[in-house]
């Protein structure tokens, strides 16, 4: 054993990884000696069931002609893996042939084993990715290679919409018109140009909107309006745009929460084209994505329950194919926001306009976009301040509003929050004046119960209604975080203090037993990260809702160390890889309702491994907390 994870130590990249990992690794090899010279692998034909780490003699790697001449021939030896690029990028085939020459001694790694190590530790998953990536830049190497025939079985790639960036498609040139065009010229100059969305710019050449076919349509055509009258008294906006280095599936998510058809490309400061949401449908085919879009078409409560009980066989299919826990995260909570906003509209159109400007936000794990497939409600509402005459009559409607959504939403799948923490609580529905007194209130009479209650309340996000009543807010809890105040964050670090991760004194997972089974809360083992992320997030007054977007604006401002991100980073989504995969298990095979529980026994050796170094990472991260906030109580 010892000598295997000696092997594994002079081995790029398995050189990366800790002990405790090696020593896993190590039970899962098996030897294989070569008694002669033999053709072990041959090129896009022999099948790989995983990686062979070289002991002692040399493969001989190479490329098979037209002629079957042997080309670009490399020798490896002792600590050399081969065949990672194989099982990562080319569907499992040999990449290139191997003669395995008399006398090698290799031991292989089953895919599986190999795979969790990519999933589970990013640096080790670029080398593999960099090295290819450097590989392609040789001309006879690239003619040799062939890309996969489809997507569905490379790990990497899965699906072009989460491997394509924006910048590798062909979006369309921009025509834009000034705003005061008559609209019969816009219209003529949408024709000329053969386009079906015109832009329009204000006198400094900026884009302020746009139109559209169905624009002259439904506002210039079935409303008989003048065709002399300027085109911006019709345009739609507000314009969104996207940088040209966003991948493809953050388009299509940011259209459907934008609720917005076209998104400008900017690069470097400037638009430089625009993609329609069409186009980028009809290019995904299949996409779980294009599942949103039938969501938004759904018109029932049944048809809308119907659709959430399809989404863990669409989180299954994502995480079957190598898509990061992060994007998975984001479909979920796509589809949760665009099932919900459907449902206030619905209710909106039951119970009559609302009498004022409102927020529906939610909070929670929805409020960070991060829910998985256990979910209760989490929300509430701000809304505006009105005379004192009309304030029962406002508070009135949002209270039954706020409990015919709720009730929708329970019948749906979005169960009840048994905590209460929801808009159907008359504690959770309030005017703004009122909730900045919430706020306040919790900043300064330092409590844990309050701790907990600001906690919560800082991961909202507006789901619908008026923005700037949110921002409002945000303006208000700015002022206040920069005032002196060591007692609420001391409170609001113990707080992020009391889960600690299952790992015991000897460096076993703590369990409990559910059943027969020796089980651990993994929604538990997460919180530590959520909780201490949010610490640093609100001692620097970072506003960004997702745990993932906190982490990246705290390490631009220089409060966690490019290393910090990459180890909390990974660690988090990690565990929501995990959790979400026993979830959708849990749904489709076993046909039981989804926890939080993890089985001991579902686990291999490298994720019980890897979850130990979490567990430690976590731990380090804790006593940063408690060294940087929680002194400041007793001084």
């Amino acid at each position: 054993m010892h000598s295997l994870v000696d092997l594994l130590r002079k081995t790029k990249p398995y050189d990366r990884l800790p002990d405790s990992l090696l020593y896993s690794l190590a039970e899962a090899l098996t030897k294989v000696t070569y008694s002669k010279d033999t053709l072990a692998y041959r090129q896009g034909v022999t099948d790989m069931a995983g990686v062979d780490i070289i002991s002692k003699g040399e493969y001989e790697t190479f490329f098979f002609d037209g002629s079957e001449n042997r080309r670009m021939i490399e020798r490896h030896s002792e600590a050399y893996c081969f065949g990672g690029i194989s099982v990562l990028l080319n569907r499992t085939k040999a990449l290139k042939s191997v003669m395995a020459k008399k006398g090698t001694v290799v031991y292989k790694l089953p895919s599986k084993e190999f795979l969790e190590l990519c999933n589970s530790n990013e640096d080790f998953f670029q080398f593999y990715t960099s090295d290819y990536g450097a590989r392609m830049l040789n001309d006879e190497f690239s003619h040799f290679v062939k890309a996969p025939a489809s997507f569905e079985a490379s790990y990497i790639a899965a699906e072009q919409l989460y491997s394509r960036r924006i910048d590798g498609i062909i979006y369309k040139d921009i025509v834009a018109c000034p705003l005061n065009t008559p609209i019969f010229e816009a219209a003529q100059l949408m024709a000329q140009k053969r386009v079906s969305c015109l832009f329009i710019k204000d006198t400094e050449g900026h884009i302020i909107g746009y139109a559209t076919d169905i624009t002259l349509r439904d506002k210039v055509i079935a409303a008989q309006m003048n065709p002399q009258t300027p085109i911006a008294e019709v345009m739609d906006n507000p314009i969104v745009s996207i940088s040209h280095q966003a991948y493809l599936y953050e388009a299509v998510l940011m259209m459907f929460r934008t609720k917005t058809r076209y998104l400008l490309v900017e690069k470097n400061g400037d638009y430089v084209g625009f993609l329609s949401r069409n186009r980028l449908l009809s290019e995904q085919g299949q996409s779980p994505l294009v599942f949103i879009q039938s969501v938004k078409l759904a018109e029932t409560i049944d048809e809308l329950r119907q659709k959430w009980q399809y989404v863990p066989e669409i989180i299954n299919q994502l995480l079957g194919r190598g898509v990061h826990a992060e994007i998975t995260n984001q479909v979920i909570t796509t589809i949760a926001d665009t099932i919900a906003v459907k449902v206030i509209e619905k209710v909106i159109q039951e119970v009559g306009p609302p009498p004022a400007k409102f927020v529906y936000m939610v909070t929670g794990s929805e409020g960070r976009k991060e829910q998985t497939l256990k979910t209760d409600q989490d929300n509430a509402i701000i809304y505006e301040d009105k005379a004192n005459e009309q304030r029962e009559t406002v508070r009135a409607y949002f209270l039954d509003f706020a409990t015919k959504v709720s009730d929708y939403l329970n019948d749906i799948g979005f169960v009840y929050c048994t905590g209460g923490y929801m808009a159907s609580n008359p504690d959770w529905t309030h005017s703004l004046s009122h909730w900045k007194r919430n706020y306040k209130q919790w900043i300064e009479e330092t409590v844990p119960e309050n701790a907990i209650k600001f906690s919560t309340f800082f991961d909202c996000r507006l789901l619908y209604g008026d923005q700037g009543i949110i921002d409002d807010l945000k303006i208000f809890l700015n002022e206040e975080l920069q005032k002196p105040n060591d007692r609420f964050f001391a409170y609001i670090a113990k707080n992020a203090l009391q889960y600690e991760p299952p790992l015991t004194f000897f460096n076993t997972i703590k369990t409990q037993t559910i059943g027969k089974e020796a089980v651990f809360n993994i929604k538990k083992a997460m919180t530590p990260i959520v909780d201490l992320v949010r610490v640093y997030a609100l001692k620097n007054r970072i506003y960004q809702e997702n745990t993932g977007e906190r982490l990246q604006a705290l390490v631009k401002l220089e409060v966690f160390k490019q290393a910090q991100y990459d180890e909390l980073h990974q660690s988090y989504y990690y565990l929501m890889a995990l959790r979400l995969r026993n979830q959708a298990n849990q749904i489709m095979v076993e046909k039981s309702e989804a926890d939080n529980y993890i089985r001991i026994s579902s686990l291999t050796k490298i994720e019980k491994a890897t979850l130990k170094e979490i567990f430690k990472t976590i731990n380090n991260f804790q006593t940063g907390i408690k060294m940087r906030f929680t002194n400041n109580l007793l001084g």
